[in-house]
């Protein structure tokens, strides 16, 4: 039997009972108020402590007090928390300020041998550095207080976050040079389309890049099928064998999606070169060959420079601004790539890479796709 209580009863007029009630019943009343406001209920029905405490799962001190701030100065005071005075802070503003400005530099500036600071390493600098600065309330600080300090002004020193900086001056006019370009395609296209131009457009533009770095790998053991009800997916050794890379160079009729492409084992003018006479035996000599491309050393080396030379008139440049090759729409067809005959593609040589290559080409031009800019206005600053 539980020992009863030697604190005095509680009594409760018919609105206190009312408005208890209320908030114990309320999903919106903090909960300490929803705890307390049952705890004054159940001692007012006679309820012993213990059975107050196993009913409302709260500790047998904060039960006590509760029934003592009510029976000493009202319900209204049982329900509610005493005021207190709160401390001052241990960590003063200037020593906040000293760990933001600590975390806003690198470790290797403080003869460290890391990048980025954690915060397990910038506490115990802080730790050891900070009364030295006369911060002393930073002696003991742990990584929690770094943390905190820290969030308090959204610092994260351990993230690295990327940006890229603009180097090309002339990035906004060659942007829109290489734009108005693909509204002139656009607009020979759509006119083509309608039967208004019969005849090929004494312009023909195409893309150009290259794609370095496919890799041959091979199998170092045989791919299993898949099996019904044992395996649903093609099953391959982790291990594999490299025989090398080979570079892709491609350029994209803008006018009907088919792409003239050549793979050789490096990108050089030699190579661009041999590129620039295929485009020229391809199209009518009568024509123009207007060429987007980036600004690769190869594309206006001597030795390709000797070669426009020699056929003057034929060729035309628009370049990509630096960092801009995304403006180039042969990325299109190279992310093509990427994600239909080059995926998980497994070889045993360079040569198989090679023909595969060409005969994925050759796929793509049977079904072409005409890729269109379709984006004009990129509201760039």
């Amino acid at each position: 039997m539980s020992r009863r209580t030697k604190l005095a009863k509680l009594f409760l007029e018919p609105e206190q009972r009312e408005k208890l009630k209320a908030i114990s019943r309320s999903r919106s009343a903090p909960l300490r108020e929803v705890q307390r406001a049952t705890i004054l209920l159940l001692y007012t029905d006679g309820n012993p402590i213990t059975r107050i405490q196993q009913l409302t799962k709260v500790s047998r001190p904060t039960i006590y007090k509760c029934i003592e701030k009510a029976l000493a100065a009202g319900v209204e005071t049982g329900l509610k928390d005493y005021y207190h005075r709160p401390f001052d802070p241990v960590i003063d503003d200037a020593a906040k300020a000293w760990v933001v400005n600590l975390a806003c530099t690198k470790p290797k500036e403080h003869d460290l041998a890391a990048e980025l600071w954690t915060y397990k390493e910038l506490a115990r600098y802080t730790r050891e550095h900070a009364p030295a600065a006369g911060h002393f309330c930073l002696a003991n600080a742990a990584k929690a207080t770094i943390w905190r300090i820290l969030s308090e002004n959204d610092i994260r020193p351990h993230k690295v976050k990327y940006y890229l900086e603009k180097r090309d001056p002339e990035f906004e006019q060659k942007m829109q040079e290489v734009l108005m370009v693909y509204q002139e395609v656009n607009l020979q296209n759509d006119q083509a389309m309608s039967g208004v131009e019969k005849m090929p457009p004494k312009v023909i533009t195409v893309s150009i890049d290259e794609k370095p770095g496919v890799q041959a790998i091979g199998t170092v053991a045989p791919d299993l099928p898949p099996k019904p009800e044992k395996y649903n997916s093609m099953g391959r050794d982790y291990e594999y064998k490299r025989f090398g890379t080979l570079s892709i160079l491609g350029a994209l009729d803008l006018h009907n999606g088919k792409m003239i492409a050549q793979v050789h084992d490096r990108h050089r003018s030699r190579e661009f070169i041999e590129l620039l006479k295929e485009l020229d035996s391809t199209y009518p000599q009568e024509s123009t060959i207007r060429i987007i491309l980036d600004n690769h050393s190869a594309h206006v080396s001597k030795e390709t420079m000797k070669y426009l030379a020699s056929r003057p008139n034929r060729f035309v440049y628009v370049h990509t601004p630096k960092h801009g090759s995304w403006l180039n729409l042969i990325e299109s067809a190279f992310s093509k790539m990427a994600r239909t005959f080059l995926r998980h593609i497994r070889v045993s040589s360079r040569e198989e890479l090679k023909d595969r290559i060409l005969k994925g080409i050759a796929e793509m031009n049977a079904a072409p796709v005409l890729f269109r800019w379709k984006k004009f206005d990129l509201g760039i600053v």
